[in-house]
Formats: structure tokens, C-alpha cells, sequence
């Protein structure tokens, strides 16, 4: 990866208040293409906030967000998906009533081409072979595992160039887990860049290329994986070393 490349994605001096509270105060770090970078911290450090940023669901309040060189912040969402950032929400944010395959033709409303659709839904289900055997079923009979599938899915249907993932791992098995991350790798050797939120700190250092420490709301550092994954501080404070 060129370290001179220009930054596909950059938060410069970034802050987020709700109301009075200031949840992320002067961020400031770079996504560039083809990369996973990811932002690690404990719960409250600003992670989720520093995502919603990027997606448009909270306002910033001071400085500002570009993708490719264009300022994105502030823009409603469904104009950062235009953008082509998607995001996989925490939670899943599914369509629980309706099916499989209806909630992956939903995540193509904002693709460049429809005419891909067909092989869209293909590639998804050779990613996700559980959700093609399920692709009949209501969202909502699917297991946690299978539904976290379906939103990361869902968002590769409007052919992102940005991958927001918030907390893909969260409340699932540990065979589960282990997949998703074998998955979110996949993804990025087809050529798209991720933007990862991850309480399973060790496990997401070891696919990314980049991360990004936030404590209180700023940023500590941004350093290689492999230097972070090498730091006895990083080790001891996040990864339960």
C-alpha cells in the first residue's frame, strides 16, 4: 500500500456533540483505497460516533469529512450513499419481515447499474452460501449469525467503494465470528476498502492493514496493524494481554 497515495476517506479535526456532550473531539486520521483500517478502543471511546460521522446519521460539529478529495459532512445519508458508502449498522438494522432475497434487492436501490443485479445477488450468495439456502425466508427467522450476513450483504449490492462495518462480531459464536472476519477479508481482496468497528480488537488488527486507537473521543494514534498488534501498550490497554 503507497503511503502516497491520496487518502480515499479523511476525518480532519473532526468533533461530535450530542447535545451538550462532546463524544469525539478533534478526530482526525485516513482511509485510503484498498485498505481495512480499523478502530479500536473500549466501549464509550467513540468509535460508533466516529462511523455514524462518516454515514451521515449524526452531525459534525466541527471540522470536516472528505471522500476523494470532496467534502461529505454533514450530507444526508442518502447522499453519502450515493457516495457509494455504505454502511452494515450495528444491530444489523434488517428487515426482519421481509425475505432474504428481499432485503438484498433493497441494498442495490442506489447501484450505478441495475442491469448487475442478477450477478450481484450471485456474488452474494458465493460469499454467503447460508443466505442463498435461505434466500425464501423472512429475515427475521435467521440466526444471529445469518442475519449479520444479510446486512453486510445487503450493503455489497450498491456497489460500495467504502465498507462501514459497526461491530460485525457482536453477540455471536466464536465459529461465527471467525467466518465473518474470513468474509470481511474477501471482501477487501475483491477490491473494496472497510472502514471496521471492532470490540474483538486482536481479531480485527490481524486482517487490517491500518488502525486508528480512540480513547474519550480522540484519537491516540493511527499506526500500521502489524506495529499496534507489536506494542506491549497497545496489547495490554485492548487486546487483554
Amino acid at each position: 500500500m503507497s503511503t502516497l497515495s491520496k487518502p480515499m476517506l479523511e476525518f480532519k479535526n473532526v468533533s461530535v456533540h450530542y447535545g451538550a456532550i462532546e463524544a469525539i473531539h478533534d478526530v482526525s486520521f485516513q482511509v485510503r483505497q484498498g485498505e481495512i483500517v480499523t478502530l479500536i478502543g473500549a466501549n464509550g471511546a467513540g468509535k460508533t460516533t466516529t462511523l455514524r460521522a462518516a454515514s451521515g446519521l449524526v452531525k459534525v460539529s466541527r471540522g470536516s469529512i472528505e471522500f476523494r478529495g470532496k467534502t461529505i459532512s454533514n450530507l444526508p445519508p442518502h447522499e453519502i450513499v450515493r457516495n457509494r458508502i455504505y454502511q452494515a449498522p450495528e444491530g444489523r438494522g434488517i428487515f426482519l419481515n421481509l425475505s432474504v432475497e428481499e432485503n438484498l434487492d433493497l441494498g442495490a436501490w442506489a447501484a450505478p447499474n441495475k442491469s448487475t443485479l442478477k450477478a450481484d445477488l450471485e456474488n452474494a450468495f458465493e460469499l454467503f452460501p447460508r443466505l442463498k439456502e435461505r434466500r425464501k425466508q423472512n429475515a427475521g427467522t435467521l440466526s444471529g449469525g445469518e442475519q449479520q450476513m444479510l446486512a453486510i450483504a445487503r450493503a455489497l449490492m450498491g456497489h460500495p467503494e467504502l465498507l462501514l462495518l459497526d461491530e460485525p462480531s457482536l453477540g455471536l459464536a466464536p465459529q461465527i465470528i471467525e467466518r465473518i472476519f474470513e468474509i470481511v477479508q474477501k471482501i477487501n481482496q475483491q477490491g473494496k476498502t472497510v472502514l471496521l468497528v471492532e470490540q474483538n480488537a486482536l481479531q480485527a488488527l490481524q486482517i487490517a492493514h491500518q488502525g486508528v486507537v480512540l480513547e474519550t473521543g480522540k484519537v491516540l494514534t493511527q499506526k500500521s496493524a502489524r506495529e499496534l498488534l507489536a506494542s506491549d501498550e497497545v496489547r495490554k490497554a485492548y487486546l487483554g494481554e
